[in-house]
């Protein structure tokens, strides 16, 4: 079976999309300056890895995505939600920032199971584990803000 390679990074271009939109929201709602960094700085590691995606669709003579997906907006939307609720309280963001890298996980390792040539594969392989490393620290972070939690 053959795999539409722009497809799939385009894929991954929604989802990378999805974790700057997230990242930056995130980075709004906490009051933690470090978090703030954090965040913003992930957000930014998001958009160059879309930018880049978004290279290899041209190069490939695709059309490549610009936007994140319904998805995502709606999980952006419900972190508004949940933060409204819980008074924004930099745990739950945390909470909300892994749940989103988990999506982003499962969506990398989607991408890997297809054939892809080995350029772009080497690309995709690279960036999930960017998104491995941001996972994991988020996580940490999380179980860090849950422990300091009264």
């Amino acid at each position: 079976m053959s795999t539409n390679i722009v497809s799939v990074l385009n894929d991954l271009v929604e989802t990378s999309k999805d974790g700057e939109k997230g990242f930056r929201k995130a980075a709004e709602d906490t009051k933690d300056a470090t978090l703030k960094q954090l965040f913003t700085g992930r957000a930014e590691d998001c958009a160059r890895g879309a930018h880049e995606l978004q290279d290899v669709v041209q190069r490939l003579g695709g059309k490549a995505q610009t936007g994140g997906t319904v998805g995502g907006a709606l999980h952006r939307g419900w972190v508004d939600i949940k933060s409204a609720v819980t008074h924004r309280s930099d745990h739950a963001i945390l909470e909300e920032c892994e749940r989103g890298e988990d999506v982003a996980k499962k969506n990398y390792r989607d991408a890997l199971d297809k054939e892809l040539p080995a350029d772009v594969r080497a690309v995709v392989e690279r960036q999930y584990q960017g998104v491995i490393e941001n996972h994991d620290r988020i996580r940490d972070l999380r179980d860090q803000y849950a422990a300091a939690k009264p």
